[in-house]
């Protein structure tokens, strides 16, 4: 009688010898930084959630108490939004954006950065605001001034806050060609200038 081997089981009754290989592992360099027991995960999970929960309040105060401008309150938001953690802070970001909303003047500003920031930030969270706030960086034949190629921080701005707009804004259609056809020329002159080197 012959013996089968099937996913092997013998159908024989003796089992296959399986032989493996041992290998002669060196230490971590980094050591064993994990814990022996269920108390020890313990012990490591609260003093990590006291941090966090600690930090989160650090940076509540920070959001809601940064410094009187408008300009870098909406700073501190977008970085919290950009880092992923503004679902902590919904509340705070809310209650400063609608503060900002009711007590500044949006049309007192003159950076490209300072109103994109605003106007993104402020239709992103849903306040209806005017993309006539971009009137002041056209020149007399109606088009966005060449100077503003210079501000790359507001031109970056200018991009992301024309994605914001709604159908029939047209500046907001003109902002997004304006940004994307310099952002392309600056691109490719970077490559150039990276293959010359």
């Amino acid at each position: 009688m012959s013996s089968h081997l099937v996913s092997g089981v013998s159908t024989s009754g003796s089992a296959p010898k399986t032989t493996r290989q041992t290998a002669d592992f060196r230490p971590s360099l980094w050591g064993n930084h994990f814990p022996n027991n269920s108390s020890d995960f313990e012990a490591i999970d609260s003093a990590t959630q006291e941090e966090h929960e600690q930090l989160k309040k650090d940076l509540r105060t920070m959001i809601v108490e940064t410094t009187d401008t408008s300009t870098q309150k909406l700073h501190m938001i977008d970085i919290v939004q950009r880092l992923g953690m503004a679902y902590h802070f919904v509340k705070e970001i809310g209650d400063v954006l609608g503060k900002v909303y009711n007590n500044s003047n949006i049309d007192n500003y003159n950076k490209l950065h300072s109103v994109s920031l605003h106007f993104r930030l402020l239709r992103q969270h849903g306040i209806k605001i005017s993309c006539d706030v971009f009137e002041k960086f056209k020149d007399d034949e109606g088009k966005f001034k060449a100077s503003l190629i210079n501000d790359v921080q507001g031109m970056l701005n200018l991009y992301e806050a024309a994605y914001f707009g709604i159908q029939g804004e047209d500046i907001l259609d003109e902002a997004l060609a304006y940004t994307t056809a310099h952002f392309k020329s600056m691109g490719s002159r970077l490559a150039l200038s990276l293959q010359s080197k």
